[in-house]
């Protein structure tokens, strides 16, 4: 059984296309979880009325941000295998069984690559970590260096939950985190070299790419490694 987690904010727009191009390639009894972190808009009623009970839908009380909305929808996982997922990407007719075929191959934890596109679908890069200079494999110094990880492109097995919660509040993202721990508790980490989405770029994204100052890079990867110390005490 799959679960996709996926945290929605004011995504009226593209969520629906995004969980079209999902439940396309999953069973009935796969599960789709939605934490609507708080939207202005009508995200929580279009996904009622479009889907029903065919996604599970939390709201959350108060806004949270992507990195506790994540962690909060991990606690709803019934599957045996977890992706993650933006509210604004289209997942590739072939995503799922290709990602699952390297779980069926011993993989632990999946990566993938993607095709970026902006907001009209217009191709601005075919290959995201080309453009994000991502390296694979990866090692634990250089994850914290530049995280080559990115959500919206993982997956992993459930029952490595239990080594990456709760994500600590000094870290940078939860997809470096999940890695990270990963790389900590040795588990077959696969990337995969071929594009399994459409990774959109448009003034809306959640987790947008803004560029931060170095003062904030520093800082980030500061609260990162002293998450890894304390992980393993």
């Amino acid at each position: 059984m799959i679960s996709v987690c996926l945290s929605a904010y004011n995504g009226a727009s593209f969520i629906v296309r995004q969980l079209e191009s999902i439940l396309s390639q999953l069973e009935i009894t796969d599960q789709v979880i939605v934490i609507d972190d708080c939207s202005t808009d009508d995200t929580v009623s279009i996904l009622k009325q479009k889907f029903g009970d065919r996604i599970e839908i939390y709201p959350n009380e108060k806004n949270m941000g992507v990195i506790k909305s994540f962690e909060r929808a991990l606690s709803f996982v019934k599957g045996d295998y977890v992706f993650l997922s933006d509210q604004d990407d289209v997942w590739l007719a072939d995503k799922v069984e290709k990602v699952m075929a390297a779980f069926n191959q011993g993989a632990d934890i999946v990566i993938h690559d993607g095709i970026v596109v902006d907001g009209d679908f217009q191709v601005l890069n075919h290959s995201w970590n080309h453009e994000n200079r991502n390296k694979f494999p990866q090692t634990i110094l250089k994850n914290v260096l530049k995280n080559a990880f990115t959500g919206a492109m993982m997956a992993f097995r459930a029952d490595l939950i239990e080594e990456f919660l709760p994500i600590p509040d000094s870290v940078e993202m939860h997809d470096q985190w999940i890695a990270l721990a990963g790389m900590m508790n040795q588990r077959h980490i696969v990337a995969l070299d071929e594009p399994l989405m459409q990774y959109v770029r448009h003034g809306g994204n959640v987790t947008g790419t803004r560029k931060r100052s170095i003062s904030e890079k520093i800082n980030g990867r500061i609260g990162t490694i002293k998450a890894i110390i304390k992980y393993k005490k």
